[in-house]
């Protein structure tokens, strides 16, 4: 090893150090407010200065997938729809074989009120893992809010239960679905 690496290594140790007893430190400082017992409040995220960082990446390096899909995640969590498709479409065409974009990006499709591409999303992930539950749940949720399609939902999340039996959202899905085949009337839109 050269001695600048050793010296580098030794530097960040100290330094490493010295920020963990000064964030303990500040810790011991500011205790819980008294009362509720809860923690203080995460700091909010500031989409907008992750985004500008993450436009600068892919403005320099086009090809780095990672970079838009965390691109698409912040206008995901900012509520910029249109930007996240966009920026999803870019990881998707550097890979498409990730069922877990294609589901983010029907959820935004869905956003825009672009129902057919969001299934054609939720499908085509389902397809790349057959027990992707996240895109079956999705898919369940336009058929059933946005297509009043029940007999699509019921199917939809039938399959969802298979693979999902007590999981997160089951519960939901199960109380759902009784409601639905319960329902009266289950005509189809005309």
């Amino acid at each position: 090893m050269k001695k600048e690496t050793i010296l580098l290594v030794v530097v960040s140790l100290i330094v490493g150090g010295l920020i963990a007893v000064i964030f303990t430190n500040m810790q011991d400082k500011n205790p819980q407010v008294a009362g509720n017992g809860a923690p203080p409040a995460a700091p909010a995220v500031n989409y907008q200065q992750q985004i500008s960082m993450l436009e600068g990446i892919v403005a320099k390096e086009p090809s780095n997938r990672n970079a838009w899909v965390q691109l698409g995640h912040n206008y995901f969590d900012s509520d910029q729809a249109m930007k996240a498709v966009e920026a999803y479409e870019k990881a998707l065409e550097l890979d498409r074989n990730d069922p877990n974009i294609l589901t983010d990006q029907g959820v935004m499709y869905r956003r825009l009120g672009w129902f057919d591409k969001a299934i054609k999303n939720f499908e085509e992930a389902n397809k790349l893992n057959p027990n992707h539950q996240q895109s079956l749940y999705n898919l369940g949720i336009v058929y059933r809010y946005d297509l009043q399609d029940i007999s699509k939902t019921i199917e939809t999340w039938e399959k969802f239960l298979a693979i999902n039996p007590s999981g997160p959202g089951a519960a939901q899905v199960r109380a759902d679905l009784e409601a639905l085949k319960n329902q009266p009337t289950t005509q189809q839109p005309q």
